[in-house]
């Protein structure tokens, strides 16, 4: 069959996580988490190659089908892309590149004509930085006062929906209260989600049989198990039933062979992380006041216990999983389908 390759906009996530212990330039939990040095970390930038397969088989023949593919890294302060391209079999009889609600690149495409498989593959060079350790923030109350109280700007309109409950990511009192433990009145916000964290890859046992898709994250509380789809919609739930602002990541993590064992092609998978709104404390730092034009960012992995760096590639962000699914849509016909998915994650050598 014919095949189109094009540079196109998209981000991708599919259930299946990095469950790793890598160690990283940044606090570990039983050291004390440095708020007052950002920039701490001075690793070089990374390049990385990215190769992201999905292969779908069909039983009969599917007749007509629309798709909405996120399969195109970001560019973030952190994050540039050197290049992406996008190649799907059969040759879709429609496409079109658009930008979501969040400013996610995606691609929609359609199939009209009878396909017993389709395949879309993401092949993309990203160049990466250690993101900086944050600083001072704030109480975590006082930031949630001013999400609840500040009028709306444009800085803070995206921020506040973030707040809110989604379809994956409940605000439910259980949620609070797992939490509360790591929230006393007066903690600094940034220290407060790292213990978060790592409170939630202490009590969660990595489980891929455990959950799937579909898994509420109150259910994925109470099992206390999970992927990283599940640590980072139970992250997020609490953190948003505490009144604080918090965003899902899709996206890789570089992985290092076993010594002496060659990096597997198609061996890796996607990842999932938390990233959380931290207001810039300014003015009178003992009283915590608020420059309400100003906040960043801080993408906590709770899988892993870590805060993102540079051996990570932001895909997508959005509400919840939902969001930056990697290949949704709807078919017409086919009885039985099969799933193959396939990612490499690896070094570029390339100049």
């Amino acid at each position: 069959m014919a095949a189109v390759v094009a540079a196109i906009a998209a981000g991708t996530a599919v259930r299946g996580c990095y469950n790793l212990q890598l160690k990283h330039c940044s606090a570990w939990p039983g050291k004390p988490l440095s708020l007052t040095s950002p920039g701490a970390c001075h690793t070089p930038a990374m390049r990385l190659r990215v190769l992201h397969e999905t292969h779908y088989d069909y039983e009969p023949a599917v007749q007509a089908s629309r798709h909405l593919a996120h399969l195109h890294p970001r560019t973030t302060p952190t994050q540039t892309v050197l290049a992406h391209a996008l190649t799907i079999d059969p040759l879709p009889s429609a496409l079109e590149e658009d930008t979501d609600a969040w400013g996610n690149g995606c691609t929609r495409f359609s199939l009209e004509a009878a396909h017993h498989s389709l395949s879309v593959i993401a092949r993309s060079r990203v160049e990466t930085f250690e993101p900086p350790t944050p600083g001072l923030t704030m109480a975590w109350e006082v930031a949630r006062e001013h999400l609840h109280q500040s009028e709306p700007h444009p800085h803070t309109t995206s921020v506040a929906a973030l707040v809110m409950a989604s379809p994956y990511v409940p605000r439910q009192q259980a949620f609070a209260d797992y939490a509360a433990e790591r929230f006393e009145p007066g903690r600094d916000l940034a220290e407060a989600a790292r213990h978060l964290a790592h409170r939630i890859h202490r009590d969660f046992e990595y489980c891929t049989l455990s959950t799937d898709v579909s898994t509420p994250a109150l259910h994925a509380l109470g099992l206390r198990r999970g992927v990283c789809q599940d640590f980072a919609h139970v992250m997020l739930a609490c953190l948003r039933s505490l009144g604080l602002a918090a965003r899902y990541v899709s996206g890789y993590l570089l992985t290092h062979p076993a010594p002496g064992q060659p990096r597997l092609v198609g061996g890796d998978a996607s990842h999932a992380w938390v990233s959380v709104y931290l207001p810039d404390a300014a003015g009178d730092v003992g009283a915590r006041a608020l420059n309400t034009a100003s906040g960043h960012w801080w993408d906590l992995d709770p899988t892993n216990d870590r805060p993102a760096g540079a051996d990570y590639v932001t895909l997508a962000i959005g509400r919840d999983y939902g969001d930056v699914s990697p290949l949704g849509g709807v078919i017409q016909g086919g009885g039985h389908r099969h799933l193959r998915v396939a990612v490499t994650v690896e070094p570029d050598d390339l100049p």
